[in-house]
C-alpha cells in the first residue's frame, strides 16, 4: 500500500460531520444513514442558540464558524451545514475560511425544485433569515433565470416541531396561515426550506393541495454528499453499518428523547457541547 493510498483509508474512515440549530437537522441525517448506511457521522445540535431563523447574519456566521470548527477537531471527513439559515447566511465563508469540504442545503433543494416544476412557478416556505437572505431565488435563477420564485417566510413555526407538536389546532392554523398567501401564488412545487418542515409535510399537502409537489431537499442533499464522497475517493467501502454520535449544546436528555422522534432511530450516544468550548474555539 502506497502512502497515497493509506492516507484516503484514513480519511475515508473519519466520520461525516453535521450541524443544526437544533433537531431539525436529523431529518436530513435520517436521509444520509439511508443512503450511505457504512458512513460514520458526528452531528451537533446548537439547541442552546436555538432558533436560528430569527438570528442576524452576523450571529449565524459566528454560531457556523463556531461549529465548523469544532467538527474539524473530531475530526471529519466533510461537513453538511444542515441549517438553511446557517447555510443561506455563512456557506460561502466557511467554505472560504475552512480546509474540509463544506457542503449546504440550498442548492441541492434548488436543483431538485427546478428540475421538477413543469410551469417554472417554484415557491419556498422557509424561516425569516433565509427568506431575507435571497439565497433560494438566487440559487434557482442561477439553474433557470426564468424561473418564478415565490418566497413565504413561516416564523415561529420551527418552535411548534421542536417541541414535538406535529398536529394540533395551533400548529394547523399557523401553517394554514403561512400557506394562503403562497398558494395564491399558483406555484407547482414548494420547497420546504427548513430542515424541520419535513415532519409536518402531510399538514403542508393538505393546504397546499395535491397538484403541488412538495420538495424535501434532505435526500437531495443525501445524493450530493454520496457523490462528493466518491468523487474525492473517500467514501467508506466497507461492508458495515456505521455508527453515529451526537453533542448538543443544550439539555442531553431533552435531545435524546425528542430527537429520537425526528431521526426514528434511539440516540444513545448523546455527549453535552458547553458553550464555553464554542466560544474557546472560535470568540464572539
Amino acid at each position: 500500500m502506497t502512502a497515497s493510498s493509506a492516507h484516503t483509508d484514513d480519511v475515508a474512515s473519519l466520520p461525516i460531520g453535521m450541524f443544526d440549530s437544533g433537531m431539525g437537522g436529523l431529518t436530513v441525517l435520517h436521509e444520509c444513514l439511508v443512503r450511505l448506511p457504512s458512513e460514520n457521522f458526528a452531528y451537533v445540535g446548537d439547541t442552546a442558540r436555538f432558533p436560528y431563523g430569527e438570528k442576524s447574519r452576523a450571529e449565524l456566521e459566528l454560531y457556523a464558524r463556531q461549529l465548523t470548527a469544532f467538527l474539524e477537531t473530531v475530526p471529519v471527513k466533510l461537513v453538511i451545514v444542515a441549517c438553511y439559515s446557517a447555510t443561506s447566511a455563512a456557506l460561502q465563508l466557511l467554505q472560504e475560511r475552512f480546509t474540509t469540504p463544506i457542503v449546504g442545503v440550498i442548492m441541492p433543494g434548488a436543483r431538485a425544485a427546478v428540475q421538477t416544476s413543469r410551469y417554472r412557478r417554484i415557491g419556498v416556505l422557509a424561516t425569516e433569515a433565509t427568506v431575507s437572505s435571497g439565497a433560494y431565488p438566487r440559487a434557482i435563477h442561477s439553474l433557470d433565470g426564468g424561473a418564478e420564485v415565490h418566497q413565504q417566510a413561516a416564523p415561529g413555526l420551527v418552535s411548534f416541531i421542536e417541541e414535538g407538536d406535529v398536529a394540533s389546532q395551533a400548529l394547523a392554523d399557523a401553517v394554514r396561515g403561512f400557506a394562503e398567501p403562497l398558494k395564491a401564488k399558483r406555484p407547482d412545487v414548494v420547497i420546504l426550506g427548513c430542515t424541520h418542515y419535513p415532519l409536518i409535510a402531510p399538514m403542508l399537502q393538505r393546504f397546499f393541495g395535491r397538484d403541488v409537489t412538495l420538495v424535501n431537499p434532505a435526500a437531495e442533499i443525501a445524493r450530493e454528499v454520496e457523490d462528493t464522497l466518491a468523487r474525492q475517493g473517500v467514501a467508506r467501502t466497507e461492508d458495515r453499518v456505521g455508527s453515529y454520535r451526537f453533542y448538543t449544546t443544550g439539555d442531553v436528555e431533552a435531545f435524546r428523547s425528542v430527537g429520537a422522534r425526528f431521526l426514528q432511530m434511539p440516540l444513545t450516544r448523546v455527549r453535552s457541547l458547553p458553550l464555553d468550548t464554542l466560544n474557546g474555539l472560535v470568540a464572539p
